[in-house]
This record gives C-alpha cells, structure tokens and sequence, in this order.
C-alpha cells in the first residue's frame, strides 16, 4: 500500500497513506553499502543541492502521485527532468516508450494494478527518468510491479545505480506476468478438462474473458523488451557495463515472459475454437432429432387432416377394418421414414 512521509518529514514515513503536499508518495536514497533510507522533499533539495563529486555513487528513488495536482508542479520546480517525460505522463494506456532525451532515460512502462483480479481493464502505466543520480517514477493507480520493488528496497536490496533500479522492476514486471500466466494456466486446465468431459455450458464466457485479458496485457508489454534491445545498442555514457548486462538480463526474462504468455493465449485460442465446434456439433445433433420428428410425424398429420374433412368419399368409411388399416399404415410407413433416417445415418 502506498504511504508517503510528511512534507520534510522521514522519521513518520511509513504512518500515512498517500501522497504528502508535493505529490511525493516515497523517496528513498541510496548509498554504497547501506540500506536505503527514507528521504523527504527537503532531504531531495539538499540532496539535488550538493556537489556530485562528493557522492557520485548516491542516488535516489522519488515516486510521485499523478493524482495529486502538486506533483508535476513540484518536478517542475525542482527536479531537473526532460520536457519528454512531462509529455510520457499525459500518454494514453497503450503507449510504451523507451528514449533517450537530454541525456536522461525516459520510459513508460505498463504493468497490472496493485489490487487487480486481472481483467482486461486492469492495466496501468508508469512514466519512468531516470539519470546518473535520480530515479523518478510516477503513476496515476498503484501498480504491482512497484510496490513489489519498493518491498525489496525496504527489505534490505541495495541497488548499486538507478539502472539497477530499473532492471530490477522490470524482473518484477516479469515476475508479475509469470505469476499472470501461472495462474490463467491453472484456469485453462480446469476449462480443459471440463471441456473434455462435454461441459462446456458455462465456460466459454470464462474463455473468451481470460483471452481478451492476455492478449490485451501481451499487447501493452510486448514492445518493452523490443525496444530496451533497442536502446541497449546505444547505451549512454553513464550507463555502466554492468548496467547494461543487466539490463540485457532483465528484458531476456521479460520476452521470455512474455513468449509464455503467448503460448498460453494459442492455447485458449484452440480450446475457443474446440468448445465452438462442440457447440455447433450439439446443434446440429438437436437439428437433426427436430427434423427427423417432424418428419415422422408428417404421415399421421397429412392422413389426420385428409380424413378430417367432412366430404363425401372418404376411402374405408364404410369398412369395419378401415380405422385398423390406416393406423397399421401408418405405422409401417413411420417405421420405414425411422429406418431411412436412423438406419442409414448410422
């Protein structure tokens, strides 16, 4: 859950809920060989104030609250950030970015929401600077990937550079889709085995469901390895190699992930189309019978009606055997429609 330390105030960080009066949600600031320590927005000054020769391995992790009006105000003011990544935080949900802009590494990034059930609307995005001193991160709706990020850091993880920082969440953006795929495997097993066993009344509604989440979720997180593939074949200076190799790491795991969740979305693509086969295979069985009903019934109902008129001529009115005549008629000649229509159809 998001909680956000006063204006200026570390020692309260972790006792409030949303973001203080400058949109900031947290601030962490990283040193070589300590743990991370919580920063206010006068801490981030001062911090931004000092010489970096004097710690060139210090940086920090700000996480703003689009919601809060004050954020972008307060980024403007103080934060030195491209005019891209003022551009990324009005980007619709679909748009994923990854460049270079006045030397710093802009991104949008897209991940499932903290509280999701995983629906197809269930999709926020988070517009990412980074530089050689500064990670800046800013969402609209809390999102998994970075609370899970922020539960490491806290937890004792002591990231070496704001890239490390950044490779890290994408292995948890990967780790978030594979727990996504583990569990809509589980999912379509169940629908699976259903489906085998001729139940498939209410699952397809379920099936299509689970495809239009997956493919809606491949569709946004597809390109972000593609595009840090890109990047990486032109890295900037104060990227080191490290940095780089494992960044490479990290969108591995995030295609392969992701080729996961593709196989995953074949497959209930093949089980939509079995239960539709199966269905059209149960209407025309229910056709059939229909048919074959009112084909045998045809005989009594055309003799019924001949019969019925009251005209003179009728055949056997006169008979004693005339009513025992027609019905052993009709009789042999429903059996001999039943055995052109079951018989030969076997």
């Amino acid at each position: 859950m998001d909680t956000a330390p006063r204006h200026g105030d570390v020692r309260k960080f972790d006792d409030h809920y949303g973001s203080n009066a400058d949109g900031l949600i947290w601030g962490y600031h990283f040193a070589p060989g300590q743990e991370a320590r919580p920063i206010g927005t006068k801490d981030i000054e001062e911090f931004l104030g000092a010489s970096p020769s004097g710690n060139a391995q210090e940086f920090v992790w700000l996480h703003f609250a689009l919601s809060n009006q004050a954020s972008e105000r307060y980024m403007r003011r103080v934060l030195s950030l491209p005019e891209a990544f003022y551009e990324s935080l009005r980007s619709e949900i679909g748009s994923t970015r990854l460049e270079i802009d006045e030397g710093a590494l802009v991104a949008v990034i897209h991940d499932v929401l903290f509280d999701s059930r995983f629906d197809a609307s269930d999709v926020g995005a988070t517009t990412l600077c980074l530089g050689p001193r500064m990670m800046v991160s800013a969402r609209l709706r809390p999102l998994r990937s970075i609370d899970q990020l922020r539960t490491s850091v806290r937890t004792g993880r002591i990231p070496r550079s704001p890239v490390d920082l950044l490779a890290y969440l994408l292995r948890e953006q990967a780790e978030v889709l594979v727990d996504i795929v583990r569990k809509s495997t589980t999912r379509v097993d169940e629908i699976e085995d259903r489906l085998l066993s001729n139940q498939i009344a209410t699952d397809r509604a379920q099936v299509g469901s689970l495809r239009r989440a997956l493919v809606r979720l491949q569709r946004l997180l597809a390109p972000e390895p593609t595009a840090l593939f890109r990047l990486l074949n032109r890295p900037p200076e104060w990227i080191s190699k490290d940095d780089v190799l494992d960044l490479q790491q990290a969108a591995e795991e995030f295609s392969t992930a992701i080729g996961d969740s593709a196989a995953l979305v074949e497959r209930v693509k093949l089980i939509q189309e079995e239960a539709a086969a199966l269905t059209n295979e149960r209407s025309g069985r229910t056709l059939f019978v229909l048919t074959t009903v009112t084909v045998l019934a045809l005989p009594v109902n055309l003799v019924a009606g001949l019969f019925g008129m009251n005209v003179k001529g009728i055949p056997f009115a006169d008979s004693d055997f005339g009513f025992a005549t027609i019905v052993v008629s009709l009789v042999l000649l429903t059996a001999l429609l039943a055995w052109f229509a079951f018989g030969r159809r076997d």
